[in-house]
């Protein structure tokens, strides 16, 4: 027994407050100098995370309490991340739930755990964000009693320990009257209640790689818990595949174990401990490296399949190749088969176009998480409106359903009821908290596309919405499609202000004056259902007589701007959306007029 060590994931819904809390466990643990500056929110490392304020892939640290090293991971809480959250739990021996003392448990929050509870572990429960003006913390602790009910959780798991905690002020109680002001009660919680890993010493060295990493100088780092046994740096191990077939043999070049938020170089890891190490350029996620006498590999804890893809394709566009650095097909190939590597709930295949490959994953954002990523790398492409994967089920076609969470005030419920309820939505329940309705649903996938922007507009922005793949059911039937039509550009050129003001009465515009566009681009949103060919770059014939000075003075609306995830929700099946570093182009897939005529026949037949 390694009593001097706990392993630790922190697992939540989406903004309840993970990243802000193991904030406060660092700074509080020592781990940081007294005049050492620490960013917020700083296990959010990437620039999307920061920006989002969400996280999306996995972190490790660690802090010491007392005489015990306790090793966190603090985990994606966001579903479209769930393959990160999974595999992660497989590398600890206890969990702390964290939910929001407003909000009470959502869908994520059900996600994370049932698979915690699965695996057998016993969840400390924090209730964080108890300083909130909304807080109703002793009716949370009943939903989350409810939850772990519904989830089948046994009697020494529903025998949970309970903190009541402000993250953002690094305080934790044991009752709602304490008076204490730091994280104390947690941190003793840990080491009480979470058991320490119970490995064999003296066995043949495993470990099984849960978490993947990169760094220039020593090439790919595999992350994982030793299962048993020890091993020392320059030491020869032998890396398995998920199937127990040897990859390659090789001596561990570098052995690291994690200090706050560095890797310290360390001689020697033992069973029990998280630890990275370097040497395996073959790595890959759920592979075993093992003691070259003991050649069999460990069990790897399956993900859940992805449920949605998209079509990454070369640009071919007029525009192709004037602002991106990566453009080419090969170019694209690579940089998707080095996110497989690291990112195992993401599925490339070739299609039978060289240029065009299918990307699986598990939703919407993530998808758009690694478009928006690739844009940043330099990279240019193209990509089609996301389409759910359906499944064979005893002869029946099925898709994959959502539960879906919208919390709406009373005065809007109607509107996101109808609207579900046209995308084949099912509501489940529907409960009253103050002004506001919490409303659940059931919910075919590809419902959902696009659902996320008319719910915003419906509810004048103020309509909050939790989504969790829930099961994959028989297929529900047709689904209305966008409700509105795309003015289309009728040649390439420059957008001018003349050429907008005559064509305002049409709809909503995408460019401004001066703007670039091509034969085929979406310059705007059509006011009817139907596609109209513009032309946005007509110019005014120069002539010798001026009208009064107001003639001159154009007046348009600004063009409407939609971030990435907005354009992916708005293009239709016969669209897609040029990406680069620099631009977001919604087009046509075939920019020709009589073209895009001869495919609708062709469809329609």
């Amino acid at each position: 027994m390694y009593n001097d060590l706990r392993n630790i994931a922190i697992i939540a819904h989406v903004d309840h407050g993970k990243t802000t809390l193991v904030d406060q466990m660092l700074k509080q643990s020592g781990t940081f100098r007294e005049n050492e500056e620490v960013a917020e929110r700083v296990m959010d490392s990437g620039d999307l995370e920061k920006e989002k304020g969400i996280t999306i892939s996995s972190k490790n640290t660690a802090v010491k309490w007392g005489d015990t090293k306790i090793n966190i991971v603090d985990t994606p809480g966001h579903a479209d991340f769930g393959g990160e959250v999974e595999r992660i739990l497989k590398m600890v021996n206890g969990v702390i739930i964290l939910v929001d003392a407003a909000e009470g448990p959502l869908p994520q929050t059900k996600f994370v755990l049932r698979k915690s509870l699965d695996l057998g572990y016993e969840p400390i429960v924090v209730i964080n964000k108890i300083d909130r003006k909304d807080a109703r913390p002793d009716a949370v602790l009943n939903e989350i009693f409810d939850l772990f009910v519904m989830l089948d959780a046994s009697d020494e798991q529903l025998d949970f320990p309970i903190i009541y905690a402000e993250g953002i002020n690094g305080i934790a109680k044991h009752e709602l009257e304490d008076d204490n002001d730091d994280l104390t009660p947690l941190f003793d919680k840990i080491v009480e209640t979470i058991p320490a890993p119970e490995q064999e010493f003296d066995a043949p060295f495993k470990m099984l790689v849960s978490s993947m990493d990169w760094n220039d100088y020593v090439g790919r780092i595999a992350i994982g818990r030793v299962e048993q046994g020890t091993i020392e740096q320059g030491q020869e191990i032998a890396l398995l595949d998920r199937n127990g077939d040897l990859k390659e043999k090789a001596k561990a070049t570098k052995l690291f174990t994690f200090t706050g938020l560095k890797r310290e170089p360390v001689e020697k890891a033992v069973a029990g401990d998280i630890f990275a190490l370097a040497g395996y350029e073959k790595v890959d996620i759920g592979d075993t490296l093992t003691a070259t006498n003991e050649m069999t590999a460990l069990d790897y804890y399956d993900i859940d399949q992805p449920t949605m893809a998209m079509f990454f394709r070369v640009n071919d566009s007029p525009f192709a190749g004037l602002e991106g650095e990566y453009v080419t097909s090969n170019m694209i190939k690579d940089r998707l088969m080095r996110e497989i590597r690291t990112n195992v709930s993401i599925e490339v295949e070739q299609t039978d176009d060289p240029d065009i490959y299918k990307v699986a994953g598990r939703g919407e954002l993530q998808l758009a998480i690694l478009t928006e990523t690739m844009r940043r790398e330099g990279y240019e492409f193209a990509v089609s409106r996301p389409e759910v994967l359906y499944k064979e089920i005893d002869g029946q076609r099925h898709e994959p359903f959502e539960e879906v969470v919208v919390d709406v005030h009373k005065d809007y419920s109607n509107r996101v009821i109808d609207n579900l309820q046209q995308r084949r939505g099912i509501m489940t329940s529907m409960t009253q908290e103050g002004d506001n309705n919490r409303l659940i649903f059931k919910v075919p996938s590809r419902g959902l596309i696009g659902f996320r922007g008319e719910m915003l507009t419906e509810t004048r922005g103020t309509g909050i919405m939790h989504q969790q793949f829930d099961a994959y059911e028989p297929y529900a039937g047709e689904i209305p499609g966008r409700n509105s039509g795309t003015l289309i550009s009728l040649e390439k050129g420059e957008v001018t202000s003349y050429a907008l003001e005559g064509l305002q009465d049409r709809g909503t515009f995408l460019v401004e004056p001066g703007d670039s566009v091509y034969e085929g681009q979406v310059v705007g949103i059509n006011n009817r259902s139907d596609d109209l060919v513009v032309n946005v770059v007509k110019k005014k014939n120069l002539t010798n007589h001026r009208a009064t000075q107001s003639a001159d003075e154009v007046k348009i609306a600004p063009a409407k701007k939609m971030s990435l995830e907005q354009c992916i929700e708005f293009i239709d099946d016969d669209e897609l959306l040029e990406v680069t570093p620099k631009s977001l182009r919604i087009r046509k897939k075939y920019l020709d007029f009589n073209e895009r005529k001869r495919a609708k026949k062709k469809a329609e037949a």
